[in-house]
């Protein structure tokens, strides 16, 4: 039995879009004029994406709208009379990042498709299934993943697999990325990355630049290639193949669709012993963009240095203009055509009458009486090469018949009118099963009250750490209600210890899961399953879509926080958070305080720390140095000379790098006050045990006992809580 494979191509405009479908693509994927991943793209207005949901399915494909942004709140309101005329021209399904415009659009379109983005960073069986029950129909993994994890989703949840195949490579984890953010003020949860991650960086070690002077781009990945994976891909249940590029030209697009549609379908055709991909093929992907060659990315190995582009991009690249030129002629420029079969019937003293047929669609139309001719009857020659004429319609005969009875004559008019009549109509039943109605009791959006959860004590003061040396000089505060400990930094066979020492200072302990929950996150907890339940840890903060699932399943009990990479952005979303399972909500860091104000349930923020930019499964000290297992830390220097520490967790294998400079909120306690957040962080990450007592003593000083507070940071910075993002 053939497998289905489903070809996704990216479109940033009407043409890509047209050339996408010219190539093979089965389905593209398209953004509207808001609320999608690539704000820069040439997105169609309204008019012209409903011509494009209208195109795609006279051709039998099916089109997905990109809602992938993290939503606001004000901007929930508007997000109905945004999707509603899409979802009545017969939308096929809508792409998600945020949790509020899932559930959103699982209550005001309930017969809609929802596909979660890979902007949701789902990397296992439990974030996939709980997208799975919360209403999504197809999951798109993180690039990150490999094969094996992807079969594991695939045999364990019943949902379909979008995986990236082909095009550009984040170096951070999709939806974990504040580094364009922080630095000026583009979110790529907002569809306005500005792809920091090409410039050039110094990496520093203790003073020290580590590596060649020209290998500089540490940070920008090759781009994804993979036609040797098709068949490893599709046996790991890899249902729709996705190529990366709506920023890209519709020859890009045309050209990488048509070659993906052709090994796609050999292995169908031959399978795995008559698939061989030739090197002319990957000649004409490089040709069609070459960042500095390509990798087939992480779906064998989990990281390395192969798969770094390293050098600058050469500033000039003579063009394949024999490619372009074909590409142009067959898939831009060619205008598409639905085959039609049909059949007039001509008979004097009888109206005319015409069939058309198409994709199992039949029509009959009627016209004008046959007239008698008098003098030379129409031959059946004449009466086909005047219907033929499908000039600038969709359509195009591929079988036309007259059956002609008697001297016949109609007007060449007439028969032109017939043959409009007759492709208008089969143009709309074609479309016909694709529209949708939609109750006449329409709704507007959530209500505009903000009904702010009462805070029913002051804000306490919490305090997260990456360095067990500072254990110390936190536990033995007085004003520090509860520690969070980092579970890739805490010694395991010392949990217990911790969670003691905490509860005999009267505090709370709570274990930091990790950022990214993935094979290596699953092996480590279940092999010291036995210290994580003798700890006792009061809670857990949760930092990725897959830990709620497997605590649940091994019985650990506590108090779950989710953390701000787990976003909570707008009122609804923190609702679905709260059904998941969170008893307290860490919100967002790239909302400003008039944002914050309009969250009704009240959460844990942050008032001081260094905040991760980017979260990546590729490792600064390996690419650089060599894997020895061992946690060191780094810094990446740009080129106005900031420096960003960078830190490997060995343990899960993952690389956090940090903002060059600490959030501090220190001096807008009233700001704060006025919010009525439930408590106060305070996250130490690179700081040693004495600069983290100070800090302490400050933002105690100043949040708890109102106390002007004087700190000396050589550099800090406010992050988003004044200016917000766009």
């Amino acid at each position: 039995m053939k497998k289905i494979v489903e070809i996704l191509a990216p479109a940033g405009s009407f043409e890509s879009m047209k050339a996408a479908v010219a190539a093979g693509a089965d389905a593209v994927y398209i953004g509207g004029s808001r609320f999608g991943a690539r704000a820069f793209a040439e997105n169609p207005g309204e008019d012209k994406l409903l011509e494009a949901i209208d195109y795609v399915h006279l051709h039998g494909r099916k089109l997905y709208l990109t809602v992938n942004t993290l939503m606001k709140e004000q901007e929930m309101k508007e997000l109905f009379e945004y999707l509603l005329p899409y979802y009545r021209q017969g939308l096929d399904a809508v792409i998600v990042q945020d949790l509020g415009v899932l559930s959103f659009v699982r209550e005001h379109f309930p017969d809609l498709p929802i596909h979660a983005s890979t902007q949701m960073t789902i990397t296992g069986v439990y974030g996939a299934g709980l997208l799975k029950e919360l209403g999504a129909e197809r999951v798109v993994t993180a690039r990150e993943l490999s094969l094996k994890e992807i079969r594991q989703i695939h045999q364990q949840v019943d949902v379909e697999i979008e995986s990236f195949v082909h095009g550009a490579l984040c170096y951070c984890y999709s939806g974990q990325c504040l580094f364009s953010s922080l630095i000026g003020g583009r979110s790529g949860n907002r569809g306005r990355c500005a792809q920091t991650c090409r410039l050039p960086f110094d990496v520093k070690d203790k003073g020290k630049t580590l590596g060649k002077k020209e290998e500089r781009y540490c940070l920008s990945l090759k781009d994804l290639s993979t036609l040797d994976l098709i068949p490893d891909m599709i046996e790991a249940g890899v249902y729709s193949m996705k190529i990366e590029g709506r920023m890209k030209s519709p020859r890009y697009t045309a050209g990488v669709v048509s070659i993906y549609r052709k090994y796609a379908d050999l292995y169908l055709e031959k399978g795995r012993n008559g698939y061989k991909v030739e090197d002319g093929d990957r000649k004409v992907l490089l040709d069609l963009f070459d960042r500095g060659g390509q990798t087939d990315g992480y779906y064998k190995k989990h990281n390395g240095r192969d798969m770094i582009v390293w050098k600058e991009k050469p500033s000039f690249r003579e063009g394949n203009n024999q490619l372009f030129d074909m590409l142009d002629r067959e898939y831009v420029d060619k205008q598409l055509k639905v085959a039609v079969s049909g059949k007039i019937f001509l008979s004097e003293g009888e109206k005319a009458s015409l069939t058309l047929a198409s994709q199992e669609h039949r029509i009959v139309i009627e016209g004008d009486l046959v007239m008698t001719a008098l003098n030379q009857p129409m031959s059946e020659e004449k009466v086909l090469k005047q219907l033929n004429k499908t000039g600038n319609t969709p359509f195009l005969f591929e079988n036309l018949e007259a059956e002609i009875n008697g001297n016949v004559f109609v007007p060449v008019q007439a028969l032109n009118e017939l043959r409009r009549r007759g492709l208008e109509e089969l143009e709309a039943e074609i479309l016909r099963e694709y529209k949708r109605e939609y109750p006449q009791n329409e709704v507007s959006g959530e209500g505009n009250n903000v009904l702010k959860i009462p805070v029913s004590e002051p804000a306490k003061l919490t305090v997260s750490l990456e360095k067990p040396e500072c254990f110390d000089a936190v536990v033995c505060n007085p004003d520090v209600y509860r520690l969070y400990i980092e579970a890739a930094h805490f010694e395991s066979e010392r949990w217990s210890q911790y969670v003691n020492v905490c509860h005999e200072k009267g505090k709370e302990c709570y274990l930091t899961m990790p950022h990214i929950f993935r094979t290596e996150a699953q092996l480590f907890f279940d092999r010291h399953q036995n210290y994580l339940k003798e700890a006792g840890f009061d809670g857990f903060l949760i930092r990725s879509m897959e830990e709620p699932g497997y605590l649940k399943k091994t019985g650990i009990r506590g108090n779950l926080v989710f953390d701000f990479g787990v976003y909570g952005m707008n009122n609804q979303a923190q609702k679905m958070l709260k059904n998941l399972g969170a008893d307290e909500i860490t919100w967002p860091v790239e909302l400003n305080s008039r944002e914050l104000e309009k969250l009704e349930i009240p959460g844990e923020l942050l008032i001081y720390g260094r905040l991760p930019m980017m979260v990546t499964a590729q490792c600064i000290h390996q690419g650089m140095e060599r894997c020895d297992k061992t946690p060191v830390e780094l810094n990446l220097k740009d080129r106005m000379g900031k420096e960003f520490p960078v830190r490997n967790h060995c343990v899960f294998c993952y690389n956090s790098i940090y903002n060059s400079a600490p959030l501090s909120l220190l001096g807008l306690s009233d700001t704060v006050s006025s919010l009525s957040p439930a408590s106060l962080r305070l996250q130490f990450t690179t700081e040693g045990p004495g600069e983290t007592e100070t800090i302490i003593k400050a933002f105690s000083d100043e949040f708890l006992r109102g106390k002007k507070a004087e700190m000396n940071l050589p550099e800090f910075t406010r992050g988003h809580f004044k200016r917000g993002i766009e």
